[in-house]
């Protein structure tokens, strides 16, 4: 059994680089949410959410082109086969959805900790996050009736697109919407202030 798996492109559509694309916007905008944040004493666990956020989209962006989840399912065929497990693949691969699965619970939970006292923009950019990492977790699973289904289109559009690039908006809407608030509330303290 041969490894064969290379380096490329891993989704040359337009759909494919629009997402890379929404992923890097999304990647610099909550750094920059992050960044923007850290004159904020108090905001320290809402800025490490917004940083960790943004380091996931930048693996998650990079990965949607490089298809290193493809290598990693090329290595457990190898692997299957080398071993003499192939038969059993079924239940590695459950085994391995299950791990993947609790690793985002981990995740999620760190984030939801970090941002339990955020404010609602951050909540939302959670939201998108989750909804990121269920479609990731759906990929991850790779089994065809899954497949078929996140192929198929609406209104034109694939529904791996769809899932996807919608987790990716509400997170970059949500970062520009708290950038912005921030921005707000010096000019709202001082028009208190006058009243």
């Amino acid at each position: 059994m041969e490894f064969n798996w290379r380096p490329g492109i891993g989704d040359p559509t337009i759909g494919g680089w629009v997402t890379v694309v929404l992923y890097v916007l999304a990647c610099v905008s909550c750094w920059w949410t992050s960044h923007t944040l850290r004159s904020t004493p108090e905001a320290g666990e809402e800025r490490n959410t917004w940083l960790a956020i943004a380091t996931l989209f930048a693996f998650l962006g990079i990965n949607k082109q490089l298809d290193l989840q493809t290598a990693l399912t090329e290595m457990g065929r190898v692997l299957a086969y080398s071993e003499d497990w192939y038969a059993q693949r079924r239940q590695v691969q459950v085994a391995f959805i299950i791990g993947v699965a609790g690793l985002c619970l981990v995740t999620i939970l760190l984030l939801l900790v970090w941002a339990r006292r955020s404010p609602y923009q951050t909540w939302l950019a959670l939201t998108g996050s989750c909804l990121v990492i269920g479609y990731v977790l759906i990929r991850a699973a790779s089994f065809h009736h899954i497949d078929r289904f996140i192929d198929r289109r609406i209104l034109g559009f694939k529904w791996n697109w769809v899932l996807e690039m919608s987790g990716i908006g509400i997170v970059l809407l949500a970062s520009e919407w708290r950038r912005a608030n921030r921005r707000c509330q010096p000019w709202r303290a001082s028009i208190g202030d006058t009243s």
